[in-house]
């Protein structure tokens, strides 16, 4: 035999009886008719009906002997509710850590010296803007970078020289701007148009398709559902190939990873029903489609899924996970987010990062719950922009603190083991400008670098 400790609890101990419930109890304790209605009536009026049946008036009696002393009424009943709080309600004991030092208490997670490559320094300052600059997009081959600014210019930079390649001039601001993943087009959201443009960088093949890739196509210029195809020829404009004209300001645009659908947000007046604020254009037939009849909320960024045919809304205050193809709602995301500003998904597809302007960043397993695993605030200020790295375990947030933090996200394919997100550098650098100062970021398709864009008209670039 082994002397272990045993760990059963015993129940407690029931109360000892009083003078009052004895058999031959005192004078004192013994109440007349008067006293016994008015313990009633306090009865009555200070518990509820079901309290009262839960609760036992005992009022004490004088016996001459013990024999002649009756049953207790509510004996079985009593011992019948003693078994079964010990039956459901087990009792355990309560583990106490002994904890001496707080430091022991910080969970062991890698030196950032240890988690390289992320991007350290500055190194290349690209200058050439008037005005506020808004939007980035890195070519997929990593040779240019697009620029959008509210100078109503688009700029085409070569990343390794900063030198700048073609300077695109509209009529508005530029909001957003995205190049194709297969094309060589860049879309560019300028008021209420979309202008698709063939910059004619990088491979001479994949230009010369993409120009025979529209010609073959039939556009008509015709009204449909709101928004007007214009096919525009070589002999026209040297660029543009396309525009595609909505009704109602444009807010943001996203392609689709093959590249034939583009997703957009447009921003309705508070007057304009809300069924019109996402728009999916389908490159190869010319054709506009709103897939949301009702939609609830206002729509500040959406999302194409890497590798699956669902797509991600993101309100101001939730995200909801469609199906494209079973048309259904799959999820809805709860954000304890009181605005959000950007949402970005991870490659891989099973996690979702989700920035607003109250300074918090949710990051949100998809496989685990509809609520943030974890809840970040690195920031002082609002969150412009939230990026994943298409390659390298790696993520983003710039603000209006003036800073882009840089952290490592390792995912794993173990269910079973959560996902170890380490901030690792925080990069400085673009001036402020009327309270704002970085306003977008995104980072190399293969290296570890990240531009950013700001208040001050410079685009900055942060290599390792």
């Amino acid at each position: 035999k082994t002397n272990l400790p045993r760990s059963n609890i015993p129940a407690p101990k029931l109360e000892l009886p009083g003078h009052h419930e004895s058999y031959n109890p005192s004078y004192e304790y013994l109440l007349d008719d008067a006293e016994v209605e008015a313990l009633k009536e306090k009865m009555e009026s200070d518990f509820d009906e079901n309290e009262r049946q839960t609760k036992t008036l005992f009022i004490p009696k004088k016996y001459s002997s013990l024999r002649q002393v009756p049953a207790y009424d509510q004996f079985v009943y009593e011992r019948f509710q003693r078994c079964l709080d010990l039956y459901l309600c087990p009792r355990q004991k309560r583990m106490k850590a002994n904890v001496t030092d707080l430091n022991d208490l910080i969970p062991d997670k890698p030196k950032p010296q240890d988690l390289h490559p992320y991007p350290l320094v500055q190194s290349l300052i690209y200058e050439g803007h008037k005005s506020i600059i808004r939007c980035l997009s890195c070519h997929p081959s990593g040779q240019w970078l697009a620029s959008g600014s509210d100078d109503c210019t688009v700029r085409v930079w070569e990343i390794a020289t900063t030198r700048c390649m073609n300077v695109f001039t509209f009529d508005k601001p530029v909001v957003s701007i995205q190049w194709n993943p297969v094309l060589s087009l860049l879309a560019v959201a300028t008021g209420t148009q979309i202008v698709m443009i063939n910059p004619k960088l990088g491979e001479n093949a994949k230009v010369i398709f993409t120009d025979e890739f529209i010609k073959q196509l039939t556009y008509e210029s015709s009204t449909n559902d709101d928004c007007q195809w214009t096919k525009i020829s070589e002999e026209t404009d040297k660029y543009i190939r396309l525009t595609v004209t909505h009704s109602i300001p444009i807010r943001q645009i996203e392609w689709q990873a093959r590249g034939d659908y583009l997703g957009c947000v447009a921003a309705p007046r508070s007057d304009q029903s809300q069924s019109k604020s996402i728009c999916i254009h389908h490159l190869s037939k010319g054709r506009s489609q709103y897939p949301f009849k009702q939609l609830k909320g206002a729509v500040q960024h959406v999302r194409f899924h890497p590798t699956k045919p669902i797509f991600v809304i993101a309100t101001q205050h939730s995200i909801k996970i469609y199906h494209l193809l079973k048309q259904q709602l799959i999820k809805r995301l709860y954000v304890n987010t009181k605005w959000i500003s950007s949402i970005d998904i991870h490659p891989l597809g099973d996690n979702i990062l989700c920035g607003g302007y109250d300074s918090k960043i949710n990051w949100f397993d998809l496989d685990l719950s509809v609520k943030p695993y974890e809840t970040y605030r690195y920031h002082k200020r609002a969150i412009r922009c939230v990026r994943y790295h298409s390659k390298l375990p790696l993520f983003a947030s710039t603000s209006d603190d003036g800073t882009c933090i840089i952290s490592h996200c390792s995912v794993y394919s173990d269910l079973l083991k959560n996902p170890m997100i380490v901030p690792v550098k925080i990069l400085r650098g673009h001036q402020f400008s009327n309270d704002l100062s970085m306003l977008d970021c995104v980072f190399h398709p293969t290296q570890p670098w990240i531009f950013t864009s700001g208040a001050d008209s410079t685009i900055r670039l942060f290599t390792n």
